[in-house]
């Protein structure tokens, strides 16, 4: 149930950006009566009705309160075509029935065990064996877990402090290096660097190479924009962190799905170290951290200098039956290789027909992991999209704003930055239908997309 985009000569002719932001949260607003009651009676005992910022969007979030396949259900009535993806975590969709039947097996087995359990060998197996960095991997409970986990074994490892990272980097919730950088990062000691920048970046290394301990670095920006890296930016780093005896950490938190054996197998490009979280976990909670053996010793309880690496829930059946059922009977190198092609021409098209009407506008990203961005020409960076004054960084939030929001009223969950996720149970004509809606959009709100186009730079 979804409520077609503004059509009429009227409302195309409503060229003003402001005007048209708040016509849309009006229309929606009036849509949405039972989450707008929700979130206020959320707000009672969540800070703003949330515990979760990424899911956080004005005027408030839809509820929602199940999922069948690709289609999601608000607490309204209203019917959403998931193109979120829960992130890049719902790949396989809000109902796959080999997932259930695992899922269900185990739960049945019970739960809290206090134990080893027979998934957790079988999983970290196979994920050993698709993922070419991982001679031995730790499970915990998030890809921010796995991250600190991984940067802690890198400082132990080379008895050193200081650690490289990159603007745009988002690599969990206490390592953003975003605009701005986050308050509430972890207290490490952070050099940040320039994305797929190599003669700034291979400098910055020479220059602090005896005291860097990790470069961590995603092989594609995710949430900062489904910006790929470059292979010969990645190579440089590996060739660098060799000669400098610094350990390279590629999180593939989201990119380990771009490819069977991840980013770094496309690349063909091997980090000493790789963290791994999201889908892994078969749609549970899961985060994963591994590398070289000499790395990874060290949580080798057997080993007279062990450290310690606790977590309750680090072997939790459920996430352990489900992570082993999807990534050994349902993304298959062959699903994971079919997807991302099906993604390729997704972008493909959108970006046809961007190019068609003449609207700055494009997609960016890799496979099967996309996001839009208001503006034409190369983006090789995060600093590539970010406003340079505040009257750009307005603009830029008031388009962000009146897609999503005229996105959900035609029916499609994506989220407020404009951030896309795919999953299996998408179909051609989802697809089909989910590019029609983009281009509908770009024709109706035309006018406010090419206005001051050719001054504004973001």
């Amino acid at each position: 149930m979804s409520h077609p985009l503004p059509t009429t000569p009227a409302h195309r002719a409503n060229s003003d950006l402001p005007s048209a932001v708040s016509a849309a949260e009006e229309r929606f607003i009036a849509a949405n009566p039972k989450s707008m009651r929700r979130a206020e009676e959320a707000a009672r005992s969540l800070p703003g009705g949330n515990t979760r910022t990424v899911l956080h969007y004005t005027p408030f979030p839809v509820t929602i309160v199940s999922g069948e396949g690709a289609v999601l259900t608000d607490l309204d009535g209203h019917l959403y075509t998931d193109f979120l993806g829960e992130f890049t975590a719902g790949l396989y969709g809000h109902s796959n029935p080999i997932l259930k039947k695992a899922i269900s097996e185990a739960l049945a087995s019970g739960v809290v065990l206090g134990g080893p359990n027979p998934y957790e060998a079988q999983l970290s197996a196979l994920i050993c064996e698709r993922f070419p960095s991982l001679d031995r991997v730790r499970f915990c409970n998030s890809g921010t877990e796995a991250n600190l986990y991984a940067v802690s074994a890198a400082r132990l490892f080379t008895g050193r402090d200081k650690v490289l990272v990159f603007r745009g980097g988002y690599h969990g919730g206490v390592f953003y290096f975003g605009e701005p950088l986050s308050p509430i990062n972890a207290p490490f000691d952070f050099i940040v660097g320039r994305y797929n920048d190599i003669d700034g970046t291979g400098k910055l290394i020479e220059k602090e190479g005896k005291a860097l301990a990790a470069i961590l670095v995603e092989p594609m920006l995710g949430s900062g924009g489904a910006i790929p890296a470059r292979r010969d930016f990645l190579q440089m780093l590996r060739d660098k962190a060799e000669q400098h005896g610094i350990v390279l950490i590629f999180d593939e938190v989201m990119t380990s799905r771009l490819a069977p054996g991840g980013l770094q197998e496309h690349h063909e490009v091997t980090p000493h170290m790789t963290a791994l979280g999201k889908y892994l976990g078969g749609g549970m909670t899961f985060g994963a951290f591994g590398g070289r053996q000499d790395i990874m010793r060290r949580f080798n309880p057997y080993e007279a200098d062990a450290v310690s690496h606790a977590g309750t829930f680090n072997n939790n059946v459920l996430s352990m039956a489900a992570g082993l059922t999807g990534l050994r009977d349902i993304y298959t190198p062959e699903a994971a290789q079919g997807l991302n092609a099906i993604g390729e021409s997704l972008k493909a098209d959108i970006n046809r027909r961007a190019k068609k009407h003449g609207i700055p506008f494009q997609v960016t990203g890799t496979g099967s992991i996309l996001a839009f961005h208001f503006q034409s020409g190369a983006i090789a960076c995060a600093e590539d999209t970010w406003p340079h004054s505040a009257a750009e960084r307005e603009r830029l939030e008031g388009l962000r704003k009146l897609l999503h929001l005229d996105l959900l009223s035609a029916g499609f969950y994506v989220a407020r930055r404009g951030f896309l996720s795919l999953s299996l149970p998408l179909t051609e004509d989802d697809y089909r239908a989910f590019a029609d809606a983009v281009e509908e959009f770009m024709v109706v709100r035309e006018p406010i997309l090419s206005a001051d186009a050719a001054t504004v730079q973001i």
